[in-house]
């Protein structure tokens, strides 16, 4: 069988959330290229990619000396410059790299690295805001995957009348709306679980729902205060 070659990426712009993803893309058996224009942040990523650079990509002639390497995909995480995104974005789709996954603060400045070629926008402050909150508001829920700003995938310990009870007694869809997607029992996971099998008092249900039914769902479950 023939091996996999390494998937490549260039990683433009370690912050926070640049430095992160190049060192886990590298943990993942990928090579990266790491691009800074501050010095102590490239030698602190040093040792954990492939290559680190100091590079100032809001310098088209910076950016020329890349050359055309064929990255399999491209991350522009620059947060002190608008200008700097715009141009590594144009680069790296000058340059042929297949996906072009960019970091915006808000909507325009994400419409703007939509318009000039990004393949994809990510707001890392607006996504960790949004699990937070999910994760206040559903009390005892401890787990939840949020699928559009409607719809989540929410973990819940079987509540107390539930158990004893299987999918055709509970009437999930009916009576509230959900579709119990897996049933957590152990160390196992029973996807689309049996409709005819009582659940028990340590399961955990994957329920598939709207967010406010998600949440209306933990609160009536969840543990009261003395």
């Amino acid at each position: 069988m023939k091996k996999q070659s390494q998937k490549e990426y260039i990683v433009i712009g370690l912050g926070r959330f640049g430095s992160t993803i190049a060192v886990q893309l590298e943990a993942n058996g990928c090579k990266v290229l790491a691009i800074d224009r501050n010095e102590q942040r490239v030698r602190l990523i040093a040792d954990y990619v492939t290559l680190a650079m100091c590079l100032d990509v809001a310098n088209d002639e910076t950016l020329g000396e890349l050359g055309g390497r064929n990255f399999d995909g491209a991350v522009i995480s620059i947060g002190h410059s608008l200008d700097a995104s715009v141009l590594a974005t144009i680069w790296a789709k000058e340059q042929g790299i297949g996906q072009v996954i960019a970091k915006a603060y808000d909507e325009k400045q994400g419409k703007i690295l939509t318009k000039i070629g990004a393949d994809k926008i990510v707001y890392p402050e607006k996504e960790i805001g949004v699990q937070l909150a999910n994760d206040l508001a559903f009390n005892n829920m401890f787990d939840t995957i949020e699928l559009s700003s409607e719809y989540s995938i929410g973990e819940i310990i079987t509540p107390t009348d539930w158990i004893g009870k299987d999918l055709r007694q509970l009437k999930l869809r009916e009576k509230y709306g959900v579709n119990a997607i897996a049933v957590k029992r152990g160390g196992t996971l029973l996807v689309n679980p049996p409709a005819d099998q009582p659940t028990k008092k340590d399961d955990v249900f994957m329920l598939l729902g709207t967010n406010s039914t998600l949440k209306k769902i933990a609160s009536a479950n969840a543990p009261r205060k003395n």
